[in-house]
């Protein structure tokens, strides 16, 4: 029963501790245990047999030893403390305030492990996001309810370009407005200032929720910063009737946490040491983007995760790529050429742009002049590899038309300033500007009587 306490631990491993298992103790139960001296340590069951519970503690194991520390099974999950007062407050990983103000009024808890969405439940995504970013609403349109993750390295600026789309984000014909909820697992202290002043600068902090595991943390917290997020999201979302636009940063440093408690149990290692299990555990996360019956509210997701050496076949965004609806990936090659934001055009992709665009949507020529914008750019690839060979001055007029377009597109539609804001009319008035350098009869992708109505007619 609750209020027992059991002496002595079986195994202390770094953060995993073995208990003898109660009659019934489940997984995922929170467990509170404390050492010689009184002082409390929370965990929770991250694995059962027939005479052991293996417990994983949030925070330092030293102190423990495994005849004077106490075990008490609280038998409840992981749950988190939700109500409207969760806007504009600061959580640490766990869900417990750290921004100096007492816990939110509220009797309801919610498990933070979620439940799941019956699939026949789930509304199919087809409202388009403006983010005001050219490179996103033009190319790879943010759809409400859908997960597209920013697929980044290190030193690249993908909060600089999270903290835009939190500012501009916005839904097109509509005064409905977005709650952000953010959570950062292992960044440093400097990322976590710069994404709160931002929201303070921009006069959305009072419609964010934020919860930060930093660095200094223990590296287990992060497991459980991600769903305390999402269970946050989900309430503002299904209950509240709220649009829900969450961030997620980083989650190479979710997955790492994972491989350490992994490798801490001598679980078989997957790819480059990483469980099994990833994909699974990933989609866990993932899953809990989207629209449901019954409620007006969404949740839209943007996971920030750096690639380990720029390496887009590692395998956290490689599984990542399977799970989401597209990806945003940011070249290093452009950010050294001072180019913001570094938006790879051929990489990036939105599978669920094609359902949220069009006439009564955003313009009936913007799936057109994305598709030409796709084809002529990756022409321009191929005529810079073979200038780089043959040199420029042996290039027709023709590939020095292209040449000149892909310097446009990536000088003026790629690059912006990190506080432009542009509609979808001016972003899409401005490809077919640069499409204009191109002879009519390369607009091959795109209906005459668009271009009759949208080409510039000086061209």
């Amino acid at each position: 029963m609750k209020g027992v306490e059991y002496s002595g631990l079986n195994s202390v491993d770094g953060p995993i501790v073995a208990v003898k298992r109660t009659e019934n103790s489940f997984y995922g139960e929170v467990v509170c245990v404390r050492d010689k001296f009184g002082e409390k340590r929370t965990g929770r069951i991250i694995d059962l047999n027939e005479e052991e519970a293996v417990v994983q503690i949030f925070g330092s194991t030293t102190g423990l030893d495994l005849e004077n520390t106490t075990v008490e099974f609280l038998r409840d999950p992981m749950e988190l403390r939700v109500g409207k007062g969760l806007l504009g407050r600061i959580f640490n990983g766990l869900g417990k305030p750290v921004d100096g103000f007492p816990e939110i009024i509220s009797d309801k808890k919610v498990n933070v492990n979620g439940n799941p969405i019956n699939p026949y439940a789930r509304v199919y995504p087809r409202d388009f996001i403006q983010t005001g970013i050219s490179s996103i609403d033009g190319m790879n349109t943010l759809i409400r309810g859908q997960k597209l993750p920013i697929f980044s390295g290190n030193g690249l600026p993908h909060n600089k370009l999270a903290a835009q789309i939190i500012r501009q984000a916005k839904i097109l014909n509509s005064d409905e407005d977005f709650v952000m909820v953010f959570a950062g697992m292992g960044i440093k202290y400097d990322v976590a200032q710069f994404f709160k002043h931002t929201f303070e600068e921009s006069g959305v902090l009072s419609k964010v929720v934020m919860f930060q595991s930093l660095a200094d943390a223990p590296s287990i917290e992060r497991i459980i910063t991600p769903r305390c997020a999402l269970t946050a999201a989900e309430y503002l979302a299904y209950e509240c009737n709220m649009h829900v636009l969450v961030v997620m940063t980083d989650m190479t440093n979710y997955c790492e946490a994972l491989r350490e408690i992994s490798t801490t149990r001598g679980e078989v290692p997957g790819r480059k040491g990483y469980p099994g299990y990833l994909y699974s555990d990933l989609a866990e996360l993932y899953e809990r983007a989207g629209k449901v019956q019954g409620s007006t509210g969404s949740i839209t997701q943007i996971p920030i995760l750096s690639m380990p050496n720029d390496d887009i076949s590692h395998p956290i965004p490689d599984l990542t790529g399977y799970i989401t609806e597209g990806q945003i990936v940011l070249d290093r090659e452009m950010s050294q050429k001072g180019m913001y934001p570094p938006v790879s055009g051929l990489p990036s992709l939105s599978r669920l742009m094609k359902d949220g665009i069009g006439k009564g949507m955003t313009r009936e020529d913007h799936a057109s002049v994305s598709s030409q914008l796709f084809a002529s750019y990756s022409k321009v690839k191929s005529i810079r590899n073979l200038a780089s060979i043959v040199g420029e001055e042996e290039l027709s007029e023709l590939d020095r038309k292209y040449l000149k377009f892909g310097e446009e597109l990536e000088g003026k539609f790629f690059t912006q300033g990190e506080f432009e804001n542009r509609s979808i009319d001016e972003t899409l008035d401005l490809g077919w500007k640069i499409l204009s350098i191109l002879p009519r009869e390369e607009l091959y992708r795109i209906k005459d009587e668009f271009i009759d109505k949208y080409l510039p007619k000086e061209a």
